[in-house]
């Protein structure tokens, strides 16, 4: 890495250079975090603890629920401390790092959320097969296929961006490390290698998608056939994942299948899916889902039961 550049750190912009934005915004996304880790962690706990809860469908949940506590953490801790300082400075190698976190998780994700896609559409579309065909052993091969399809498409982000001479500037206008805003700062033609990560990004996102957009709409026309009672479960978990996909994938969508022009443009659209999308996630799928609130409500007695028998 460091042969093929002269430049030891960055500067990260940030989302705003105003000081009394920036002690808002410290507030207001330390709280957003809070929310992150303890609401996907409640989740995680809930579903591991619960008997009730051991269904295909609670257990990519679960994971869910893990990555997006890793997802975030991977960029929201630098940002919140940097709202506090003025010198947002970051090592190379942390950069790298940051990058390939952000891809890794980011990819993982969104693989995850395919595979829950696909558990809805066995469910509801092939019910009497459901059983057979996602096995317990069945959806720890997908999980443990979405870590290594994310690790894959990351590394391939990685190494693309580390061959690149970085010789100066080394402000980013950002507040984490990314390709396209990485792309910018590099003292070479940076036009086949952009190429190449929109369309690893791309062929990713839209692929994906493609397959969300036909499971969900299998899912719609065969509920027709249902009686209204099993429509409105059906609508009710599958509401929860479609509103989980537009937040997190819209904005995903519009930073990664296009080369980047305006970078202002884009820190603001990653906001949502580095923070909001992760703290959204736990009050989408609790609030509809009466499953995994009585969990919780049985897991918080038990536990004040407990101590209070102390």
């Amino acid at each position: 890495m460091e042969n093929a550049s002269s430049v030891k750190e960055f500067i990260l912009l940030g989302l705003s250079e105003n000081q009394g934005v920036q002690k808002i915004c410290f507030v207001m996304f330390l709280f957003f975090y809070m929310i992150i880790v303890l609401g996907n962690l409640l989740i995680v706990i809930t579903v591991i603890s619960s008997q009730r809860l051991n269904s295909p469908m609670y257990f990519f949940l679960c994971y869910l629920s893990f990555v997006d506590i890793c997802y975030s953490s991977i960029t929201a801790p630098k940002m919140i401390a940097d709202f506090l300082v003025d010198n947002k400075t970051i090592s190379f190698v942390g950069c790298i790092a940051q990058l390939f976190g952000v891809h890794f998780l980011g990819c993982t994700e969104i693989f995850i959320l395919t595979v829950m896609a696909y558990d809805r559409y066995l469910a509801i579309c092939r019910p009497l097969h459901y059983t057979t065909l996602m096995t317990r052993h069945v959806c720890g091969q997908m999980v443990i296929g979405s870590w290594v399809g994310g690790f894959l498409h990351s590394i391939v982000q990685t190494l693309l961006t580390t061959q690149l001479p970085f010789c100066g500037p080394n402000k980013i206008d950002h507040y984490f490390c990314d390709v396209h805003p990485l792309l910018q700062l590099a003292c070479t033609d940076t036009y086949a290698v952009g190429i190449i990560v929109v369309a690893n990004s791309g062929m990713i996102s839209l692929s994906c998608f493609f397959i969300l957009v036909m499971s969900y709409v299998v899912i719609l026309v065969s509920l027709k056939s249902q009686t209204s009672e099993g429509r409105y479960k059906a609508l009710s978990t599958c509401g929860s994942h479609i509103t989980v996909v537009i937040l997190f994938f819209g904005p995903c969508t519009f930073i990664y299948i296009r080369p980047s022009s305006n970078l202002s443009k884009d820190k603001s659209v990653a906001v949502f899916y580095t923070v909001i999308t992760p703290m959204l996630n736990p009050l989408i799928y609790t609030l509809r889902n009466e499953e995994v609130k009585s969990a919780m409500r049985k897991l918080w007695s038990r536990k004040v039961g407990s101590e209070n028998g102390k």
